[in-house]
């Protein structure tokens, strides 16, 4: 399912390119953004500046953002049954049909958002080609809230998707380097969480967020995925992974608006909440990590 680092026959390979504001916790990212006077996604950017130019930046994240456009696309296009064995139906074909066909309401925009992580999913489980911020498991969370963003925030642009996505991948970094993005690792947390706190924190910012605003968006979004577990049914990417990207999704969005309605003080910090994520995940046995020997990949009958 993914989340890891890359490793050559020397261990991990280090990147030596010194960076005018490093960081590897939240406090250390809110405390630049104070001494800068800068929002989260500048300081991603000025980092991002040391190894290519800024029309580089910007080319190569709106790219991400065609190809997660074009795998919610495609998944709208396919029915019938995912691969695997699971006899899994593919449903954002049809859910698409029928919110085209219904009139919107209240709550229609998360049925949007359910639908386009559905859609990546469901393209994920069928070996289509998806974006793996942060890992494939996990991979239609961010693209969902994206295209929210797009879809239902008045004045969206393409600069506020390459802002989402340097914030996103701020919050990547730090889960990255103080917490764990894999679910062998730590279980589901690290995957649909960590995928959950990208997203809320890209939103919260695109949104007109503080810098302690979207730290606080993405705190929500690790706390409330503590403890989950990583127990794929037959051991595929289908069950329950397909629909726990949509609640992901839904719960990012949440984050990302409770964020808002506050002024970035709360008593959990990111980094706390982290910390709290890697150690339930060195607690949590393994047959719940990614093994398919526990939870519902053992309370399943595979059909």
């Amino acid at each position: 399912m993914g989340g890891g680092f890359v490793r050559g026959e020397q261990g991990v390979v280090e990147d030596s390119t010194p960076l005018p504001h490093p960081f590897t916790t939240g406090g250390e990212l809110l405390a630049l953004c104070r001494e800068e006077g800068v929002p989260v996604s500048e300081i991603m950017l000025r980092n991002e500046l040391a190894w290519r130019s800024r029309e580089e930046i910007e080319a190569g994240l709106l790219r991400i953002w065609d190809v997660m456009r074009e795998c919610v696309r495609n998944g709208l296009e396919h029915d019938g049954v995912l691969p695997g064995g699971l006899k899994v139906r593919r449903r954002a074909k049809s859910l698409h049909a029928k919110l085209l066909s219904e009139p919107e309401d209240s709550l229609s925009a998360m049925d949007w958002v359910g639908l386009y992580a559905l859609a990546v999913n469901e393209e994920n489980a069928s070996g289509g080609r998806v974006v793996t911020a942060p890992t494939n498991g996990a991979a239609g969370i961010i693209p969902a809230v994206l295209h929210y963003y797009r879809r239902f925030v008045q004045g969206a642009s393409d600069a506020g998707v390459v802002r989402f996505l340097l914030t996103a991948g701020a919050i990547g970094v730090i889960l990255k380097t103080t917490g764990s993005i894999s679910g062998a690792e730590v279980g589901c947390q690290g995957e649909v969480g960590s995928a959950c706190a990208m997203a809320a924190a890209g939103l919260a910012e695109v949104l007109g967020g503080s810098p302690e605003q979207v730290e606080n968006a993405a705190e929500i979004g690790v706390e409330h995925h503590l403890g989950l577990t990583c127990d794929p049914v037959g051991g595929l990417v289908q069950i329950p992974c397909i629909e726990r990207n949509a609640i992901g999704a839904s719960k990012a969005v949440q984050a990302a608006r409770m964020a808002l309605h506050g002024d970035g003080s709360h008593v959990v910090t990111l980094d706390k909440a982290i910390k709290t994520m890697r150690e339930t995940g060195a607690d949590m046995k393994v047959k719940y990590k990614e093994t398919a020997r526990g939870g519902l990949a053992v309370n399943v009958i595979e059909c």
